[in-house]
């Protein structure tokens, strides 16, 4: 039977990781705060004391960390993934990165001899619970394969789009997409509330139109209450607008609604919204009136 490593146990990770447990999975797991470690144990998981010493306790190990920085320090750093790479093992990254760090990460662990996937989820807190995220896949296609019944544990479907960065970029075109989306969506809850017009209103009338999406219905009681509990927190969500702008600017493409968007995230951030959901953007956008 197959191993399976889990490392970072965030808001998106532990829930992953609970799912592959749930299915029947053998799990270790490794989480910089060792106490986020313990639900799993007592559900059945092992805990590892460092990165590399999942890594050797596992056939497949797979990352979910915050950032870019937070994806490389786990490979390269002390005590990390490619300290314990060889032949035997495989390493599957669903953190949310650019392809320059997909690559290298990639590049580190086929160099140590190992095989590489890289794996972002379109999906937040909720999906990550229910199981249903989407999985946006690139590399090994053999290990791809393999991974299927993990994927099936924690996405309701799971693509495999080529190479090595087509995962990445495909997640930053979608988080782009969703970000500029909530600009906009905040941006009509505040001048609906401003022209004096009920917000409950105005998302009854939007579910009934062409443009009814979930995210709106989701999003839209929490921008009511201003009550912004983090499934996806903004810091992400701004780290995401500035990578697929990055992209933007790497391809010649213009992107001036994201980039406008961004503008707003920046701001929400800057007035300490971070770690609320990325629907604390409204905040920024109501501070204007």
């Amino acid at each position: 039977m197959v191993t399976y490593g889990f490392i970072g146990l965030g808001i998106m990770g532990a829930p992953m990781a609970k799912n592959l447990l749930a299915k029947g999975f053998e799990l270790t797991v490794w989480n910089r705060d060792g106490s986020k470690c313990a639900e799993l144990v007592q559900a059945g998981a092992k805990q590892a004391s460092t990165a590399a010493a999942c890594v050797a306790a596992s056939d497949v190990t797979i990352a979910m960390l915050s950032d870019p920085e937070a994806a490389l320090a786990v490979v390269f750093g002390p005590d990390g993934v490619l300290g314990a790479i060889d032949s035997t093992k495989s390493y599957v990254d669903m953190s949310t990165v650019d392809e320059a760090t997909s690559t290298k990460i990639c590049e580190g662990v086929t160099g140590a001899g190992g095989r590489f996937l890289e794996a972002p989820v379109s999906g937040s807190k909720g999906p990550a619970i229910q199981g249903q995220l989407v999985i946006m896949a690139a590399g090994d296609a053999a290990l791809f394969q393999e991974c299927e019944l993990a994927f099936a544990a924690m996405g309701k479907k799971a693509f495999h789009l080529g190479a090595v960065g087509a995962g990445a970029k495909m997640k930053l075109v979608v988080n782009m997409v969703m970000g500029s989306m909530m600009g906009a969506f905040c941006e009509g809850m505040a001048l609906a509330d401003g022209a004096g017009l009920s917000q409950s209103d105005l998302l009854e009338v939007l579910s009934l139109g062409a443009i009814a999406n979930p995210m709106f219905a989701l999003k839209g009681p929490a921008v009511m209450k201003r009550d912004f509990p983090p499934a996806f927190p903004l810091k992400h969500q701004q780290k995401d607008m500035r990578l697929a702008l990055a992209l933007g600017d790497e391809l010649n493409q213009t992107l001036p609604i994201a980039a406008a968007s961004n503008e707003r995230y920046k701001q929400a951030l800057a007035s300490g919204h971070g770690d609320n959901d990325f629907a604390a953007v409204y905040n920024a956008t109501k501070s204007l009136q």
